[in-house]
């Protein structure tokens, strides 16, 4: 028998033997398991409505920060790719300057052979490493003012000047 059951079988002998003595009493029957009308009982039920807007309000704004500081660092990734970028092209022109005597009129002479090239063993590059990694394209100008040609990464905006991640960055520097 269990806790309960013993518990029900006192309660009812004591029923019956206070009936036999008076029969106006009458005892409550008691349920295993009580309902409790304590506020602490309550808001062990669930949540208000309230609270779970509170917590979605503030799953937004972590959110949003995370997103800000991810978005940021991804700039900061591809502004240093470029700046990389650039140092390879850099490379690929002079080895085009080595095998032919001058760096190339325009860009594109690193993949296709142009008609002015004595001795060109490329191609030196391919298209996409012509775009920086905005996809806009590098600046390029032979005979250069710096040097015998300025190669130049427009950063972010992909235009001449800027701060930040749209500040320009040349060869000679």
């Amino acid at each position: 028998m269990t806790m309960w059951m013993m518990k029900r079988a006192q309660e009812t002998e004591s029923r019956e033997q206070g009936s036999a003595a008076s029969s106006s009493v009458t005892v409550p029957i008691r349920s295993p398991f009580p309902i409790s009308r304590s506020p602490r009982a309550k808001r062990a039920m669930g949540f208000t409505l309230l609270e779970m807007l509170a917590v979605i309000v503030l799953i937004g704004i972590i959110g949003a920060v995370v997103v800000t500081q991810v978005g940021k660092n991804v700039d900061k990734g591809k502004y240093g790719a470029g700046k990389a970028q650039l140092t390879t092209l850099s490379q690929k022109i002079e080895n085009y300057a080595l095998d032919n005597g001058a760096p190339p009129a325009q860009l594109q002479d690193l993949m296709v052979k142009p008609a002015t090239a004595r001795n060109w063993q490329g191609p030196y590059a391919k298209e996409s490493e012509l775009k920086d990694p905005w996809g806009h394209p590098f600046g390029y100008k032979y005979p250069g003012d710096h040097g015998s040609f300025d190669l130049i990464f427009y950063g972010q905006d992909g235009q001449p000047g800027g701060e930040g991640y749209s500040a320009d960055v040349g060869n000679w520097q």
